[in-house]
């Protein structure tokens, strides 16, 4: 059976989306990065990079959420693009991977962790991760979905960070990206949302964001204090 490590940080929570959407049975194995367990030797053997999401498909092992989503929609033949829109399809997914998931990421870290406000950092990825919504939004204004009106691992690779838009960019966000939102409130109103959200639920993972939490989790915290 495929095994899924995971937390409840918006990539894995995608790749929680397509598990449940595809119906793929699969074994839910807890990462608890506050408490460091992404660092146990046995987990870096799976993922040297030592972050979740990480899959292992009876021995095939992928990491990065955007990686897991491609595979497992090629290895089922679900949640792709018709092959005329291949070329978009790609493009919009990278487009994802590699510009508003990693702004969104930056833009929360320097919103609500960064020990001390950098106002040039905090500036710079607020702006661009406003930037790579507004280009999500008005790829989605007259369109149900990002590629082909079809709803795809497109929309699960958005909707990971999109719900947390509010969290990312503040309060009253969402009041100029109602396109995005629309998208966000469609998935989550799928049952496949409902349980993919869930599913952080019924395991126990630290919530304290405490001293310990931030050694594990921004280790260049550990070399600045050195």
């Amino acid at each position: 059976m495929l095994k899924f490590y995971f937390n409840g940080s918006p990539n894995p929570t995608k790749v929680a989306l397509f598990l449940e959407e595809s119906g793929l049975p699969y074994e839910p194995i807890p990462v608890d990065t506050r408490r460091g367990q992404q660092f146990d030797p046995a987990f870096l053997k799976i993922n040297p990079n030592g972050k979740v999401p990480v899959i292992d498909d009876d021995g095939t092992v992928v990491f990065d959420s955007n990686a897991i989503l491609l595979y497992l929609a090629e290895k089922t033949g679900k949640f792709l693009a018709p092959p005329s829109a291949r070329g978009e399809f790609l493009s919009w997914l990278m487009f994802v991977a590699t510009g508003v998931g990693p702004y969104s990421g930056q833009g929360v870290h320097f919103r609500h962790f960064a020990p001390e406000r950098i106002a040039y950092a905090h500036n710079r990825y607020q702006y661009e991760a406003e930037r790579h919504y507004g280009i999500l939004e008005a790829r989605l204004a007259g369109k149900r979905y990002l590629v082909a009106d079809t709803y795809t691992i497109v929309d699960m690779c958005a909707w990971g960070w999109a719900r947390m838009v509010p969290y990312i960019m503040g309060e009253g966000a969402w009041d100029k990206f109602p396109n995005v939102k629309r998208l966000v409130d469609e998935i989550n109103a799928r049952p496949a949302g409902a349980r993919a959200q869930a599913l952080k639920d019924k395991h126990t993972f630290k919530a304290e964001m405490d001293d310990e939490a931030r050694g594990h989790m921004f280790k260049h915290l550990q070399r600045n204090a050195g």
